[in-house]
């Protein structure tokens, strides 16, 4: 069961408790949040619904959870509920076959996993469905490329976006940095006719670069000033540059460009990817530790349709970048074991593993055109 199916299967026991009138409540949420418990948590997700029903419910949240408990105990792809905390609950998954759906999916939908089909809601930032957000920033190096990756966040989500600057840009922010398409703002005052009652503006006002990023190049220079948080001082150095592990920017990059050299190799030895079951070959089942590392990393790919919704929702590209960084560092340590080693012939596992690495390289590469940096094929 992946964490969007168990939002549902938690919100439809939500809506049964409503309709048959154990809980009283006048607005329902329009979905559920699922993630990974938290410390005293249980099992492999977790979710404060019955927290947040507790007051329009008029009832102890402990008691809104036990009744939303014997509700979800049994259901399928559920393999335990447990109530911990003020009225947290938490559950454990038995569906064998989660991780093959969500691969499947990742390479369904390819490098736009994650985007929202559905519209831009107004529980993504706060304003009416179908309303135009304006986003503005000072005529400002970091301001402007924050600018132009929330707009891309947002437009991921479902977003009708319009992007101005106080000035005109520096050239040389469109040509290196890729910087392009924002608009000059109306002088004060003047006239603005495409503005309407459903628009919402956002001013864009990340912590300044403290030097000119540029010499860094478009990858290294986008990364500065995007991966720390908006309120954070950016480092610019050529720390960004070095192709060694201390530096984020290049783990992110290796990820991707070793998933794509194991695509061309087991083409070479003329297997595909499969998604199967990956933690459940003759090594993993051996090597605990290796079946530890396969969930960690297909729930970080599961966890990526809702760090681009609250990147989007919280105009924060550092969200991504960070995010970027917990898939590479969950996919590098499963890479050896991909392909066939030796006379080994390739097996069922190799294919599922090789499926695997593709769904993380297509996050990663997917997560970067969002950053604006490129995803090479070889590094």
């Amino acid at each position: 069961m992946t964490p969007v199916e168990l939002s549902r299967t938690v919100l439809h026991a939500v809506r049964r408790a409503v309709e048959e009138g154990e809980l009283s409540v006048d607005v329902l949420p329009e979905r559920v949040r699922v993630a990974p418990p938290g410390p005293g948590g249980y099992g492999d997700y977790a979710t404060n619904v019955a927290l947040q029903l507790a007051r329009p419910a008029r009832q102890p949240a402990l008691r809104v959870a036990e009744l939303l408990r014997a509700r979800l105990v049994g259901a399928e792809g559920i393999g335990d509920v447990v109530v911990t905390g003020p009225g947290f609950i938490n559950f454990s998954v038995r569906d064998t076959d989660a991780g093959r759906r969500l691969v499947r999916e990742i390479l369904r939908d390819g490098v736009r996993y994650g985007y929202r089909r559905d519209g831009y809601r107004e529980s993504l930032a706060g304003q009416g469905e179908g309303g135009v957000v304006r986003l503005r920033a000072a005529r400002e190096v970091r301001a402007v490329v924050h600018l132009d990756v929330v707009a891309r966040l947002l437009r991921s989500q479902g977003a009708v976006v319009r992007t101005s600057c106080a000035g005109p840009l520096d050239a040389e922010w469109g040509s290196v940095l890729g910087v392009l398409g924002v608009g000059v703002e109306p002088a004060q005052g003047g006239p603005d006719s495409e503005h309407g009652q459903d628009d919402t503006s956002v001013d864009i006002r990340p912590v300044p670069a403290p030097a000119d990023p540029l010499p860094l190049g478009r990858d290294a220079a986008r990364w500065a000033l995007l991966h720390p948080a908006p309120h954070g001082r950016p480092r610019i150095g050529d720390e960004h540059l070095v192709q060694r592990e201390s530096n984020p920017l290049f783990r992110v990059r290796y990820a991707h460009a070793r998933t794509r050299a194991l695509l061309r190799n087991a083409a070479d030895l003329g297997f595909g990817p499969e998604p199967g079951a990956v933690e459940v070959g003759a090594e993993d089942a051996r090597d605990a530790h290796k079946g530890q590392e396969a969930r960690a990393l297909l729930q970080a790919l599961a966890d990526h349709p809702r760090v681009l919704a609250a990147a989007a929702a919280h105009h924060a590209p550092d969200r991504l970048a960070r995010h970027l960084v917990t898939v590479a560092d969950a996919v590098l340590p499963l890479l050896p074991a991909v392909l066939p080693l030796g006379e080994e012939k390739p097996s069922a596992a190799h294919r599922a593993r090789l499926a695997l690495a593709e769904a993380a390289g297509t996050v990663l590469a997917g997560g970067l055109s969002l950053l604006g940096i490129d995803a090479p094929d070889h590094l």
